[in-house]
């Protein structure tokens, strides 16, 4: 009599068997602009005409149709935040937030007191649409302020000027109790004083949440075929620096490389990403990562938003409009994994490796023994985390990480 060998014993390590899944989070994008920012490399489209360029109803309609086609995906799993971003999805009305989250509510178990936020333009803050989206659902709100020196948003191609910027913070605080400010430093000419003004600007407005990132110069953006002048990296080390101690001073913990929250304020839907969960993207190039039992599974959307559209239409197909999807290879899921927890000051829980990529640590024993002896991690049994040398050096240290075949 033959015995029947099971695949898994074929592949042995090789077999990807997770014994529970992550956290579910649902992303949201809305994909148009008012105006395509110069260092931008989103997938976002600017509106030149609103009643053609960008076709609102349709797009909630097709929204709707992507998250019914992707239930048989995460059936039964409860989706723990909802991030609504673009583009500028504070471009969409009250009344189609509200029909979206309607349709989330309708289809997926939400969590008591999900965390769903919105993205924001200053230059789109009107107080009582602000007022209307907090009744429609949104608890947290984030605004893409980038800068209160009017000079400096004007080289960045903003639509809003340092007046705008201070009165949407104030709208947002008259009807939001969690709201993150989104500032940029290493700004165009920008000085170490100009930086502190604007970090010292938002900090007086008491906020539960500050993102401060190093404008970089990104492939397909007008800055990389144009650059400006920009500070230097001695000077733009400082404005991290000085960034860090001032937000400190205030009560803010630095949880992650560009992110301050006050005592329990961290973005939910982010900590997802950043400790490898689970998210459903749906919308114009939206990505997913879903985990099944067996496998990992990445997909991107149509990213143009009349293809998109196109692919969502009824009559065409009833599956969800999606251009590229993968299995998420073992060393890929290893490296994924560190890429994103090597990002957070605490680090990681060795287990929290195990249960989200379905490897043993060992899988990364060579790895991590490089990163501890050239003092870029500390470890013990409890946790892993990036010392100050590796937040610094953080590309350095992920560097090890890459899969052979990945290294140049």
């Amino acid at each position: 009599m033959t015995a029947i060998i099971s695949p898994a014993a074929i592949l042995g390590s090789q077999a990807l068997q997770l014994k529970s899944l992550p956290p579910l989070s649902l992303y949201i994008h809305l994909p148009w602009c008012m105006k395509k920012c110069p260092y931008c490399d989103f997938n976002s489209y600017e509106v030149r005409d609103r009643s053609d360029g960008m076709p609102e109803a349709e797009y909630v309609a097709a929204l709707i149709r992507d998250l019914e086609a992707s239930l048989p995906q995460i059936w039964g799993r409860k989706v723990i935040s909802i991030f609504f971003g673009g583009g500028t999805p504070s471009l969409f009305s009250p009344r189609s937030i509200d029909a979206i989250l309607g349709a989330v509510r309708a289809l997926l178990p939400l969590e008591h007191l999900a965390e769903i936020t919105l993205e924001a333009n200053p230059g789109t803050f009107e107080a009582q649409k602000f007022a209307d989206f907090r009744v429609a659902g949104i608890n947290r709100l984030s605004i893409g302020i980038q800068s209160f020196n009017a000079r400096h948003l004007t080289s960045l191609g903003r639509i809003h000027d340092d007046k705008d910027a201070r009165r949407a913070v104030e709208i947002a605080q008259k009807n939001f109790d969690n709201v993150n400010l989104d500032l940029m430093y290493g700004l165009p000419s920008q000085t170490l004083e100009e930086a502190r003004d604007d970090i010292e600007t938002a900090v007086a407005y008491g906020l539960q949440h500050i993102s401060a990132y190093h404008l970089t110069l990104e492939p397909n953006t007008l800055f990389h075929r144009y650059p400006p002048s920009l500070p230097d990296d001695e000077l733009t080390a400082d404005m991290q620096a000085m960034i860090e101690q001032t937000l400190a001073r205030e009560g803010y913990a630095n949880y992650e490389t560009s992110a301050f929250a006050r005592p329990g304020r961290e973005s939910r839907h982010n900590m997802n990403y950043w400790l490898f969960g689970d998210y459903l993207g749906i919308g114009a190039g939206a990505h997913s990562k879903i985990s099944f039992r067996d496998r990992i599974v990445r997909q991107m959307r149509y990213r143009q938003p009349k293809e998109y559209l196109a692919k969502s239409a009824p009559e065409i197909s009833s599956d969800p409009p999606i251009m590229e999807q993968h299995e998420v290879g073992r060393n890929d899921r290893a490296f994924e994994f560190m890429m994103n927890a090597l990002r957070l000051t605490d680090g990681f829980a060795p287990q929290m490796f195990i249960e989200r990529t379905g490897l043993a640590l060992t899988h990364i024993q060579r790895q991590l023994d490089v990163a501890e002896r050239r003092q870029l991690i500390t470890r013990d049994f409890q946790r892993i985390a990036p010392t100050l040398t590796g937040r610094r050096f953080l590309n350095d240290l992920l560097q090890i990480f890459l899969p052979r075949q990945s290294r140049v």
